[in-house]
């Protein structure tokens, strides 16, 4: 079985991945919301189950952000700023590439705002 520090510094090599690719796609007008929507929500979906893995609480298998940032609150753990902001990607998740549903616009600044809010603090929790 992993260490806790060991499976953390995984989830945050996997967000890595997913900001890599947000990165390179937020400036490109031709690719789709959805699509650069997908790699923020994944991005900020690991990093949340970074700190939660580097504090040993489970995690089942889960997409939705709100129930993750719940769950570091019931466990006392410290919570990213922008709470409000980071649920809005949710509809990023799978469901969204799979079932076509509707979103709002994704507001790039912002959503990349958010990526690198939530890896530094993600990054801070997980050294500590």
């Amino acid at each position: 079985m992993k260490r806790p520090t060991d499976l953390a510094r995984r989830f945050l090599d996997l967000a890595d991945r997913d900001i890599k690719a947000f990165r390179k796609l937020v400036p490109d007008r031709e690719i789709d919301d959805a699509v650069i929507g997908f790699h923020a929500q994944q991005a900020v979906e690991k990093c949340l189950k970074a700190v939660l893995a580097r504090h040993e609480v489970t995690v089942r298998k889960v997409h939705d952000l709100h129930a993750l940032m719940d769950l570091l609150a019931e466990h006392r753990l410290p919570v990213p700023a922008m709470r409000k902001e980071i649920v809005e990607l949710n509809p990023f998740a799978v469901m969204l590439r799979y079932e076509l549903a509707e979103t709002d616009p994704l507001d790039r600044a912002l959503a990349t705002t958010i990526v690198d809010s939530v890896r530094r603090w993600a990054g801070d929790c997980v050294s500590k």
